[in-house]
């Protein structure tokens, strides 16, 4: 057989499979509101413990909570005014359509993730000095590497004279919004179209996503409904395949979007969150905390996390999805810990899926803000419980054995910056417990 034959055998044998694969999950159809769903009884979960996560869910502001296994809708459920129609903003959520949208612009040869950014947004786009502006590539604005001073007073801004030198690219690990919008730039450059016109005809078109990119200050914000957010989870769970249409082909680019993108924060990829890590790095610290982002998860679980409580994760062990949008404010820029305890309450409703199935064995201590600098507060349940602070070591730090119920206040002045554990043991024996995230006073 000639090289050339085998070759083709070998592309249509994996085309074949990608279609099999397709086959294994359902898609809804590209428009209309029909969308199979399945109960949660009849995969064995426990349907005694779904009010306790909508309660949970209700309390913390949710407009709208999606399940998916293997595509089909197990839980869904919208809250107040808010319907299957409403339109929501999906934060920082949303650079992960960026991600996506830079990897089909590579595909098609309109740019390369090694290219320097000016080649696109020109020379001068920083204040730094032309060779220090020149050392950032695009592959620097995916992983949060620039080097840029995210310590500006607007780290959203986008106006050259706040992109500032502070490091040499590629060597800080940073949570900088403003040299990632300017990805926008990049690709409307590249591609000569404006970023909603691409995603729409590269993205939205094959999958039946709805919605749009939106200014709001320096920022472009994805605004959709909740079913679109579930729809790029489903698109992202088949690797860039929908129903049988390769919308990413770049499979290297795709495997690299969620698999840690450099060795500074290893629960980052290409904007996405990566769950199952040794360390992870959270948003104005630089400091890597022991331990997974999120422990209460599946350690293959990836996210997109925006301001307020906007969630994204896809478990590809498990073929699930979940989407929240909503209200949280004081849950931070990435609501990794909202997320976490979101999770332990879904763990009880999963309860045979072979996922951390059991309750932990810690029920959450309500704390605000988280993060917080100079004072937290968080709710005592009974009178007479112990009360006490640990840094990430386990060392105690601060503790108190006879705490009166209600609202306790806590002054963090004197520790520094970092991620912590408060927790509270109450008279009866129940424990109760949260991380707290120091910010730098």
């Amino acid at each position: 057989m000639k090289t050339t034959s085998l070759y083709a055998l070998c592309l249509a044998l994996a085309a074949s499979v990608q279609t099999l694969c397709a086959q294994t999950l359902y898609f809804p159809p590209l428009s209309g509101n029909t969308w199979e769903t399945v109960t949660p009884a009849s995969l064995g979960w426990c349907d005694n413990k779904i009010d306790e996560l909508h309660s949970y869910l209700e309390q913390k502001n949710t407009k709208a909570f999606i399940v998916l296994k293997d595509g089909k809708i197990v839980i869904e459920r919208y809250y107040g005014t808010f319907t299957q129609d409403s339109l929501w903003y999906w934060a920082s959520a949303g650079k992960t359509l960026t991600a996506f949208t830079v990897g089909i612009a590579q595909q098609e040869g309109h740019l390369a993730l090694s290219d320097k950014t000016s080649d696109y947004l020109g020379q001068g786009w920083t204040v730094c000095p032309p060779a220090k502006e020149d050392l950032i590539t695009i592959w620097h604005q995916l992983t949060m590497t620039s080097g840029l001073n995210d310590a500006v007073p607007d780290h959203y801004c986008t106006i050259d004279t706040c992109l500032q030198y502070l490091a040499d690219a590629g060597t800080r690990w940073a949570y900088h919004n403003g040299p990632y919008t300017l990805l926008d730039g990049v690709i409307s450059d590249a591609t000569g179209q404006n970023l909603n016109l691409y995603f729409t005809q590269k993205v939205k078109n094959p999958t039946g996503i709805t919605g749009a990119f939106v200014p709001m200050g320096f920022n472009n914000v994805f605004v959709s409904k909740a079913r679109s957010m579930a729809r790029f989870g489903l698109l992202m769970l088949n690797k860039g395949n929908w129903n049988g249409t390769q919308v990413m082909t770049d499979t290297a680019y795709y495997n690299q979007m969620i698999t840690t993108s450099q060795n500074l924060n290893l629960s980052y990829g290409y904007l996405w969150w990566l769950n199952g890590k040794p360390t992870y790095r959270v948003p104005g610290l630089q400091i890597n905390i022991p331990g997974p982002l999120n422990p209460s998860a599946p350690a293959d679980m990836y996210a997109a996390l925006g301001k307020n409580g906007q969630i994204l994760n896809v478990v590809p062990s498990q073929g699930l999805v979940y989407v929240r949008m909503g209200d949280a404010p004081g849950v931070g820029e990435v609501p990794f810990l909202f997320n976490d305890t979101i999770w332990q309450k879904l763990n009880n409703v999963i309860c045979t899926s072979g996922m951390s199935a059991a309750a932990a064995p810690m029920q959450e201590l309500n704390t605000w803000p988280n993060p917080a600098t100079g004072q937290c507060t968080f709710y005592v349940p009974l009178a007479g419980s112990a009360v006490s602070l640990l840094d990430m070591s386990g060392r105690v730090l601060f503790s108190e054995k006879n705490a009166a119920a209600g609202n306790y206040t806590l002054a963090l002045t004197a520790y520094p910056a970092g991620i912590y554990t408060l927790r509270c043991l109450t008279a009866d024996g129940r424990l109760f417990a949260s991380r707290l995230v120091i910010n730098t006073q």
